[in-house]
């Protein structure tokens, strides 16, 4: 899970901070709350008036906005109360937008007013037009209200960040309280998903793994890394059978997914990780150090969340998202950084609660591509499609097991890096037989079980 930043030109309050950067360093376990089956963040538009909300998300009613907006447990507040409170200084002028012309036109007076900076606003025309045609391409009777919903929340989301700076700590606590982060990237993301050409692999192990987390056991999810959007594909996949790892899962974010205004809203939604990816350490070679100094407070922060138990952390060793052959096109996982995995080992070891490894796998890359190659730049274009998308994960794997023969440490840590790597390889390749090749459930293998829970 990684990518984007823009600086805005003016900054007019000051940044709200991570939570978590405000409480102690042993956070408990992110609040679980039901997904809706619909496909819409369902926007109200909202006039002003003494009595009314100007807050947010509803089917056309205020009641749906509870499931987004809520209150804290200790607040006599009602939700809408609190999260007017919250956001008292935010211009809910998206939100007064009831049709595509007005909403694309919001756009364009912020940016004449100098609210809005020009850079940020051309991507958002952008990412409307995309997200519209994927959408109307799945052929959903309702898509221009879902893209109009939607659309309408995320630009919300993203001026209301162009306002108020939000800054993640290197441990980032999912908020769910009183805006619903979490469930905000689940309905912006699931019409994307073609869930009659999607399948979940090994399903069984994921139940293992939930029990091994109600031990007090620690998971590590080895897995290769797609689209900004895995951890949201992740957890709609997951969230018919197994709704709790997906909320509870901790992802090791790099900062390019924590500084860009069309990105951090979504980010604000999952439990992270925040470090800077080894691809682009030396981007700006004055800012290395520093970039070295915030890894080892990350990893710091990581151990206390390990000595705690009961966590599962998902992890990409690649550094950064897969991207597809060149000369044929054709999409693998990047290779696994053995260094990186080896960090990740001997964090677990030490850790009082034991700890398991499992290799995942995931295929979603249609849904939004990265670049063909790997930007230093920020401010990517983002295409967008509706498609059929993939997870499966393998038996846990142990580096005792694997390396036994191995003459020492250095040809053991290349050794488990590649086994690990071989193993989410031979799941991908089933998960692309199933979707790609329209293989379907007929796809499965000794070692790779297909189902679709959903159905």
């Amino acid at each position: 899970m990684f990518t984007l930043s823009a600086t805005p030109s003016t900054t007019f309050l000051s940044p709200r901070v991570s939570p978590s950067s405000l409480s102690s360093s042993s956070p408990s376990a992110a609040s679980c709350s039901s997904l809706s089956s619909s496909s819409q963040l369902c926007l109200v538009s909202v006039r002003r008036r003494s009595s009314a909300c100007p807050c947010l998300f509803s089917s056309l009613k205020v009641s749906a906005m509870a499931e987004l907006v809520k209150d804290t447990e200790s607040s006599s507040l009602s939700p809408i109360q609190s999260a007017e409170r919250t956001e008292t200084n935010h211009s809910r002028t998206f939100l007064n937008a009831t049709t595509e012309q007005e909403l694309l036109s919001v756009i364009r007076k912020e940016t004449e007013a100098g609210r809005l900076p020009s850079t940020i606003a051309s991507r958002m025309e952008e990412l409307y037009q995309n997200y519209k045609n994927a959408i109307l391409q799945s052929g959903n009777p309702k898509a221009d209200e879902i893209v109009l919903s939607n659309m309408t929340a995320v630009l919300d989301r993203v001026f209301l960040d162009i306002e108020d700076p939000f800054v993640f700590s290197p441990y980032h606590k999912a908020m769910r309280v009183p805006f619903d982060y979490y469930m905000f990237g689940q309905y912006y993301i699931r019409p994307l998903v073609d869930f009659r050409n999607s399948y979940v692999g090994n399903l069984s192990i994921f139940y293992e793994i939930e029990e091994k987390l109600h031990q007090g056991h620690n998971i590590f999810l080895i897995s290769n890394h797609q689209t900004e959007a895995d951890p949201a594909v992740i957890a709609l996949l997951l969230e018919s059978t197994n709704r709790h790892l997906a909320e509870k899962m901790t992802y090791i974010a790099g900062d390019r997914v924590v500084t860009d205004p069309l990105c951090k809203p979504f980010s604000m939604g999952r439990n992270l990780i925040c470090v800077y990816s080894k691809k682009h350490m030396n981007d700006d070679p004055e800012l290395a150090d520093m970039k070295r100094k915030a890894n080892t407070r990350s990893l710091k922060e990581m151990a206390l969340l390990l000595r705690g138990g009961s966590q599962i952390v998902w992890i990409a060793p690649s550094g950064g998202r897969d991207r597809p052959d060149p000369a044929t096109g054709e999409w693998y996982p990047a290779p696994f950084d053995a260094a990186s995995l080896d960090n990740l080992r001997r964090l677990g070891e030490h850790s009082a609660a034991p700890g398991h490894i499992y290799p995942l796998a995931l295929l979603c890359h249609n849904i939004m591509p990265p670049p063909p190659q790997v930007e230093k730049e920020i401010g990517e274009k983002r295409m967008i499609s509706f498609h059929g998308t993939g997870l499966s994960v393998a038996p846990k794997i142990t580096f005792s097991d694997i390396t036994a023969s191995c003459q020492n440490s250095e040809e053991a840590r290349e050794v488990y890096a590649q086994a690990l790597y071989d193993i989410v390889t031979e799941q991908y390749n089933v998960l692309k037989s199933a979707i790609h090749y329209e293989q379907g459930l007929n796809a499965s293998t000794p070692n790779v079980s297909l189902s679709q829970p959903w159905s």
